[in-house]
């Protein structure tokens, strides 16, 4: 392939709306183009690399008994009506109509339509269990897209869906994909790990999105090295108990335009580890009382999760008023009536605490669990935080890291086919329920979460098994009939080893054409010179390795060195 033959529109600077390095380097190295606020054109070098990324998958999927298939990109209105989802996503949901005024959305996701495929044809047992996947573009009306291709309105997405018998074979089913998912990391080059996380508007009973470690990532994840780790929405805060202060007689005290737990902390003297929280939520149009630490924050997907809600919201100063007696600030668990209270696990612990006296200006000190208010739920119901110990060794203190989810595993169970009637007959003849797992994966989060993982100063370094070339030989003057020779030969080489290869025969200055190579990231750059040749020698460089410079070689050694570099880059991600 010749670079003066390919569309490769490269910049010197990127766009100012480019947010991160990776939508930079994308729009830079003449990867991709943007049309609209969220929508992106893939150029031939993107195209190349989602391509191999796609391939990867594809071969995961099969090697684990996955079948492909193509869904619709537009699904009716009726499929996610009997799901419920149909409100619940929301307006990040493409709706429209056709010319029968029939209702559609444009696919963000495909349980519905796949559960409903299967419950046409899947009827006994015998047929099960079954996965398909397929590779499609997918749609969701983000509020704010940014970060280029990484939060998008239009994605390539794999999704895959498995059907079962049972939860057993669900699970053993699930172990399969999660080490699929993990080969595909691997495989991509990646620095990740597999997190615990909340299955959100997909649900299920549980899950794991596979992070990409990267400054740059949306999503803080907590670890820690005895093989536990969960997304910030999910991680688990480990129960400390404490010793019990003798507890003294409730006091109230006058605390006159002071209600934040700070500023209260400071007026008293005291710490805000001393302060029961009281914050007023409503869940699903029913108020609830939830109680944490003063100096922790209440996580709203674990409490939305606890409470089976379908959405949870601050109530307004309106309704704090109605329910405490008191504007917002002072309110506290004692006394309150006529509503249900979830308590953190930590703020039992609390002896002697300071909370809200449910009365303007004032707050209450030495309250304690049971003898001054009770609680209905008690759970961890808390955002985790830097110092907190990991909940499964118990030992060691929990790490933190951002992270770039590019896929997400669920055990589904029989969310989606209860509400759709997915059912097959047993040994006995008995109807039951098909039980579900879902496996989604971004290939484009992929692509950009490569580039946030590694790049330099000069461009994006590529893994050589999803670079868009893996070799450029770059002539310094192509039209020179031995520096051509020498170029086609190598070419054939290296081609006929299974290499893709890019000679870069335009008539520019050798400075540029390094650039190019650089900011493209392509593995290896063979670079053919009349002074060099004219002493039998090419140069040859890997893109990744700067530190080890530019090596003198004969173009033999050369083709040989980059054939073995690039086996043992592929052997190592395989």
């Amino acid at each position: 392939m010749f670079f003066s033959k390919m569309f490769i529109p490269t910049l010197r600077e990127a766009p100012s709306d480019a947010d991160i390095v990776s939508a930079k380097l994308m729009i830079r190295s003449g990867m991709i183009r943007k049309l609209a606020s969220g929508l992106y054109e893939f150029l031939p070098l993107g195209l190349r690399v989602l391509r191999k990324i796609e391939n990867i998958i594809r071969q995961e999927m099969n090697a684990a008994g996955g079948q492909e298939v193509s869904l619709p990109l537009i699904f009716p209105k009726d499929l996610w009506l009997e799901t419920g989802r149909w409100n619940v996503y929301g307006k990040e949901l493409f709706r429209l109509k056709d010319r029968k005024d029939a209702e559609f959305c444009l696919a963000p996701t495909a349980e519905e339509a796949v559960t409903d495929l299967i419950r046409k044809d899947i009827k006994s047992y015998k047929q099960l269990p079954v996965m398909l996947y397929q590779f499609g573009t997918k749609f969701r009306d983000e509020i704010r897209p940014r970060f280029g291709v990484m939060r998008s309105r239009e994605f390539l997405m794999k999704d895959a869906y498995s059907f079962h018998a049972d939860e057993v074979d669900l699970e053993k089913y699930y172990k399969k994909m999660f080490d699929a998912y993990t080969n595909i990391c691997v495989r991509c080059g990646f620095k990740f790990r597999a997190v615990e996380a909340s299955s959100g508007a997909i649900g299920g009973s549980f899950s794991h999105e596979f992070m990409i470690l990267a400054d740059t990532g949306e999503e803080e994840i907590a670890w820690c090295d005895c093989g536990y780790g969960a997304n910030s929405e999910k991680a688990e805060c480990f129960k400390n108990e404490h010793p019990k202060e003798k507890a003294f007689s409730i006091e109230e005290i006058f605390t006159p335009n002071v209600c934040a737990v700070k500023d209260v902390a400071k007026f008293l003297n005291s710490s805000p580890k001393k302060f029961v929280k009281t914050m007023i939520y409503i869940a699903d149009e029913k108020p609830v009382a939830v109680l944490v630490r003063g100096d922790h924050e209440i996580n709203e997907i674990k409490l939305q999760d606890l409470l089976g809600a379908s959405e949870i919201m601050l109530a307004d100063e309106r309704t704090v008023i109605s329910i405490t007696k008191a504007p917002v600030g002072f309110a506290g668990p004692v006394g309150l009536e006529n509503i249900k209270i979830v308590a953190d696990l930590s703020v039992i612990e609390i002896s002697n605490a300071i909370t809200g006296a449910n009365k303007k200006d004032y707050h209450v000190k030495n309250v304690n669990y049971k003898r001054d208010y009770n609680a209905n739920i008690i759970a961890d119901i808390r955002k985790v935080m830097h110092g907190d110990i990991c909940p499964r060794c118990k030992k060691e203190e929990l790490r933190f890291s951002r992270g770039i989810e590019v896929g997400h595993t669920f055990k589904l169970g029989t969310k989606y086919s209860k509400s759709m009637n997915a059912t097959y007959l047993d040994t006995n003849g008995k109807e039951n329920l098909i039980v579900m797992g879902c496996y989604g994966i971004g290939v484009t989060r992929i692509l950009a979460a490569t580039i946030e993982q590694s790049h330099d100063d000069n461009g994006i370094i590529w893994p050589d098994n999803i670079a868009p070339f893996e070799v450029i030989i770059i002539p310094i003057n192509y039209a020179d009939e031995k520096i051509k020779e020498v170029t086609e030969k190598i070419y054939k080489e290296l081609s006929l080893k299974g290499l893709d290869i890019l000679i870069d025969d335009r008539d520019e200055r050798a400075g540029i054409k390094f650039k190019d190579a650089d900011l493209i990231g392509i593995p290896y750059r063979i670079t053919i010179g009349e002074k060099n040749l004219a002493n039998g020698n090419v140069e040859l460089k890997a893109r990744r390795d700067e530190k080890d410079g530019v090596k003198l070689l004969k173009p033999e050694e050369a083709i040989s060195e980059v054939i073995i570099a690039s086996q043992l880059a592929n052997d190592g991600q395989d």
